[in-house]
């Protein structure tokens, strides 16, 4: 593997209107994942995420449920860490804007930085503005005069704000995205960009007068009559959880003096990231990002999932039915990273999830696993035996297993977990074969009857299939730790020294004793499946 370095991904915040979805819970475990892969290849790697408090359509939701903004943001704000935490999601910071005081001395730094590079001025404009999205459109990009994302009718908005030169900005994101310094992740989604660039960037509203704000948001510096608009308030969570308002370590350590900047982020959101954001920092001095890593919607049918549509599905939900490591492999191996995952409907998220984990966890892994500890329990007293020397069938084995770190960082270094997933498997897949070719059982029946070369070919058979599942089970950290854990405990063995040490073949040791099988992934049974 390549030398280590320092690493930050963020998730995008969420607003916090409603409970999360599976959106939300797909970039969750996706940049878990990435995360945990770069703390296990040595990099010094920090992870935020958090919920974004500050939009109109929080104030909304609380006015609907007759609470105020600061009770729902509290209540629901809650419930999306705990979905992270029940998901697994190791993250070093989980930051609220509304709470926050780094954010809203970091939101007045960078408002002051843009206004002093002269590209903050004040105008009375009015358009079409989707309070769902916060974001006004041109009726053209309207779908039968409604939002395109929510299906609602935007308002018509008029008032005095600021606005941001995004005008001045056009040719300098050309010219980063196209050369990748900006480097968009996937190709079809930096060509939209720059398509949309190529259009010609208009100048963008970065305020909202107190009254239409309900009083909700951060003030803008110098005039109480607005508070900022919530893209430009929320953008900057990126820097100020790290400490931008004075430039702490934190700060240096990871954006400063780190070239490696990720965020991760749904398609919906992209214009704020790739187009608002950069020309935010450009305009202010600040580094860009490295990378964006933008991935698809989950929709029904065709559209994408919505309460009034009746066609959401609760990643909570998915958790307590199936389990937090069952849910991270079907998001990771079941949906595609960066394009749209389509269903046929609720019921057929649960079919999909259910046949994969019956398919792929309990019958390929959780056999696996099971039948080698056996194995190693009934003929060797659960002592794992010496390899001995390698024959074809074994060399057949390792083979695969040497190429699976390398097809695991080129597809972590695309941002493409769903491959890297899958190298996992052919492991999986070729260990399953060669118990069978090899044929333990047979030769303990050989052996037993005095066989002594069969006796010997049990041993490499059963040094090579707990290996190879030991090999399974550290490789499978990033991706599935607690499923991880448990696949080595079983094994006897212990998760110590650097991983990319414990990812070659030859680390489980002679000697080691196993424990008790037990099955990781009992199998689900489905009401009238024959």
């Amino acid at each position: 593997m390549a030398g280590a370095y320092r690493f930050y991904i963020t998730t995008t915040i969420p607003y916090v209107n409603s409970r999360p979805h599976m959106g939300i819970a797909e970039e969750f475990v996706q940049t878990d994942t990435f995360g945990r892969y770069h703390r296990l290849r040595g990099d010094d790697t920090y992870v935020l995420t958090g919920t974004d408090e500050n939009s109109l359509t929080n104030v909304l939701a609380a006015e609907k449920e007759g609470i105020t903004p600061r009770q729902l943001v509290d209540r629901n704000s809650a419930w999306f860490r705990d979905l992270a935490d029940r998901l697994d999601f190791r993250y070093d910071q989980f930051i609220r804007t509304s709470v926050d005081p780094r954010h809203k001395e970091s939101c007045w730094k960078i408002w002051r930085a843009v206004e002093a590079a002269g590209d903050i001025y004040k105008k009375t404009y009015g358009g079409l503005y989707c309070p769902k999205c916060e974001e006004y459109y041109d009726e053209s990009e309207l779908i039968n005069g409604l939002c395109p994302d929510h299906d609602i009718r935007p308002d018509w908005v008029e008032e005095e704000n600021y606005f941001f030169r995004l005008s001045n900005y056009g040719d300098r994101l050309t010219e980063l995205i196209s050369s990748d310094k900006l480097w968009i992740v996937p190709d079809f989604r930096k060509n939209e960009v720059l398509s949309f660039i190529s259009m010609g960037l208009r100048d963008f509203s970065i305020s909202r007068s107190v009254e239409r704000a309900h009083g909700w948001g951060i003030p803008v510096p110098d005039d109480p009559s607005q508070v900022m608009y919530v893209w430009f308030d929320a953008l900057t969570n990126y820097i100020s959880a790290l400490g931008y308002h004075d430039e702490g370590e934190l700060y240096r350590r990871y954006w400063l003096e780190n070239p490696h900047r990720v965020h991760a982020l749904g398609k919906g959101v992209i214009r704020f990231h790739a187009i608002y954001w950069p020309a935010m920092l450009l305009s202010a001095g600040v580094p860009l990002p490295e990378a964006e890593f933008v991935h698809g919607y989950i929709n029904i049918s065709g559209r994408k999932m919505s309460k009034s549509r009746g066609n959401v599905v609760d990643p909570a939900a998915l958790v307590n039915e199936y389990g937090a490591e069952a849910t991270r492999y079907f998001i990771l191996r079941g949906i595609h990273p960066v394009r749209d995952a389509d269903f046929e409907g609720v019921d057929d998220v649960h079919e999909q999830l259910i046949a994969r984990f019956n398919a792929d966890l309990a019958n390929d892994l959780g056999n696996l696993l099971n039948r080698t500890v056996s194995m190693i329990g009934r003929y060797r007293e659960g002592v794992v035996p010496p390899p001995g020397e390698s024959g074809e069938l074994e060399e057949s084995v390792q083979a695969v297993a040497a190429g699976i770190p390398q097809a695991i960082e080129r597809a972590m270094e695309r941002f493409d977990p769903q491959t890297a997933v899958g190298a996992v498997w052919e492991l999986v897949k070729r260990a399953n074969l060669y118990a069978e070719e090899a044929a333990p059982w047979t030769l303990a029946r050989a052996a037993k009857d005095g066989d002594d070369q069969a006796d010997t070919r049990l041993s490499k058979a059963l040094y090579t299939l707990g290996e190879a599942t030991r090999l399974i089970g550290v490789l499978l950290e990033p991706f599935l730790p607690i499923t991880a854990g448990r696949i080595q405990a079983q094994l006897g063995v212990t998760p110590d020294g650097p991983w990319p040490d414990r990812i070659r073949w030859g680390g489980l040791q002679a000697g080691t004793r196993v424990g008790a099988p037990e099955p990781i992934f009992p199998r689900i049974e489905v009401q009238g499946a024959e």
